[in-house]
């Protein structure tokens, strides 16, 4: 199966990214060049598992059991933006993510990677860059740079992370041929 670890920001972050958005998307991005990312499948992953075989998904819950009674909650807040791989030809626009204890993110990241990688699963190796996807190029990569001077003025109320999740992807499943994500396991961090 197609995976991923995650973080979910709490509903009232998701309300306030919505209202910061709204006025947004229709008056700078015009239709069919760039699909915005719907409000359910807002994440921030730190660890993508393109191939996890179920028959080994218990040990990875029994892992990240582990893992998640040794770690203690971050504090964070999304803040700014900006695009992959860069602002002239973009294909993702993001919410950078703002850590009460800079590197938190980056070490969960590592430790969520090693740990799915010994209990089987095959992990995406791509650097961790801490951020939420906005949306997404419909097409070949676009200049962002407008986009980016509007959205770049996001900030957040700051959240407490104390549970991290398994989340299942399948693509093309979703309304309108976007994914289905289903959270398949929940760790509290302590």
């Amino acid at each position: 199966m197609r995976a991923f670890i995650a973080l979910l920001p709490p509903a009232e972050v998701g309300t306030e990214l919505d209202h910061f958005l709204d006025p947004r998307q229709e008056a700078l991005a015009p239709r069919g060049h760039w699909r915005w990312t719907r409000p359910e499948h807002r994440h921030l992953t730190l660890a993508f598992l393109p191939e996890l075989e179920e028959w080994r998904e218990e040990s990875l819950v029994e892992a990240g059991e582990e893992w998640a009674a040794r770690t203690r909650p971050v504090r964070l807040a999304l803040r700014g933006a900006g695009a992959f791989p860069d602002p002239g030809a973009a294909r993702v626009l993001w919410a950078g993510v703002e850590q009460s204890d800079p590197g938190s993110l980056e070490s969960w990241a590592q430790s969520l990677r090693a740990l799915s990688s010994r209990a089987g699963a095959r992990v995406d190796g791509t650097r961790f860059a801490p951020h939420l996807t906005l949306a997404r190029a419909v097409g070949r990569p676009r200049a962002a740079g407008h986009l980016l001077q509007a959205l770049d003025t996001v900030h957040t109320s700051p959240w407490v992370v104390d549970e991290i999740c398994l989340v299942r992807s399948e693509l093309g499943q979703g309304p309108g041929g976007t994914p289905r994500y289903a959270v398949r396991h929940t760790w509290t961090v302590r």
